[in-house]
């Protein structure tokens, strides 16, 4: 009360506390409403027959599906994550202050952020399916994701990097280390929080994918048994059973699961990053 009273006073400042409560409060409807209508929808569905290891017209299973995004997660990452660190580390450690490399470099990450997902797709279709001979499969999928995250995670990474404070290199730099010891022991695990928040970002952009994905990894509702193989992730599978209208009730169920996975993931990056900090912070002291 003694809040408002004060910004009572100011009008413009009363008016500005309230549009920010109001939009956070739409902002928290709009996430309990999406997520408990995809839960009311969804969880009645859910089955034994839902999880089979073998997809057929019958069971609709996802575990297939389940498999390979997980898969195609994790390959994405492994090729992405790398070149989107040791980017940033480069732009913000090494290169120097106003460098036209490092201009040229972010700009064409703010592009590439804002290209449509469709267009990567015929992207990755033309090069890696067709021009490397690739064919439909989780190779060509990863490989295709890894270049939709790469702007995401570096740029992420960079501003993390850009947040530790100088203090830190200099006192590393003052008791004798070098420059490569300083960024791996000091800087890096200060900025891991960041970092981690770059690629739970770019996760939840790999598992929502579909567009991309429908030209480059396939459709094929099966475990494949190499990533030369094709296959369908969670949101491609739900995409086919939508579109097909034979089993919309499972398309709500693998959504069910779907935002169970994110959820997952994302419960257990903050951990990890929390574990981190604490680590880096008694190691400080």
């Amino acid at each position: 009360m003694n809040k408002l009273k004060s910004l009572a006073r100011r009008p413009a400042s009363l008016v500005l506390y309230l549009l920010v409560r109001l939009a956070a409060l739409c902002t928290v409807g709009a996430f309990i409403a999406l997520v408990g209508y995809i839960l009311v929808k969804g969880v009645p569905y859910l089955s034994p027959d839902l999880f089979a290891f073998e997809y057929t017209s019958d069971n609709a299973s996802l575990f297939p599906a389940l498999v390979n995004t997980i898969t195609i997660t994790l390959m994405a990452l492994v090729v992405a994550v790398p070149l989107g660190v040791f980017s940033a580390i480069y732009m913000v450690e090494y290169a120097k202050r106003g460098s036209k490399l490092v201009a040229v470099v972010r700009q064409a990450a703010e592009t590439l952020s804002g290209i449509p997902s469709i267009i990567y797709g015929l992207f990755g279709m033309l090069l890696f399916v067709t021009a490397f001979g690739w064919g439909f499969s989780l190779l060509a999928g990863a490989a295709t994701l890894s270049i939709m995250i790469l702007p995401l995670v570096m740029r992420t990474t960079e501003e993390a990097l850009k947040s530790v404070p100088d203090n830190y290199r200099e006192g590393s730099f003052g008791l004798g280390a070098g420059k490569l010891r300083t960024i791996f022991r000091i800087v890096l695990p200060a900025a891991v929080p960041g970092i981690l928040s770059g690629v739970i970002l770019a996760i939840g952009r790999i598992v929502g994918e579909t567009a991309a994905l429908i030209y480059t990894s396939g459709a094929v509702a099966g475990i494949p048994s190499s990533p030369m193989g094709s296959g369908r992730t969670l949101s491609v599978h739900m995409y086919a059973l939508s579109s097909e209208g034979l089993h919309t009730d499972k398309a709500y169920a693998t959504a069910v699961v779907l935002l169970v996975l994110v959820f997952v993931i994302n419960t257990f990056s903050g951990f990890i990053a929390k574990k981190i900090s604490k680590g880096t912070g008694a190691a400080d002291g």
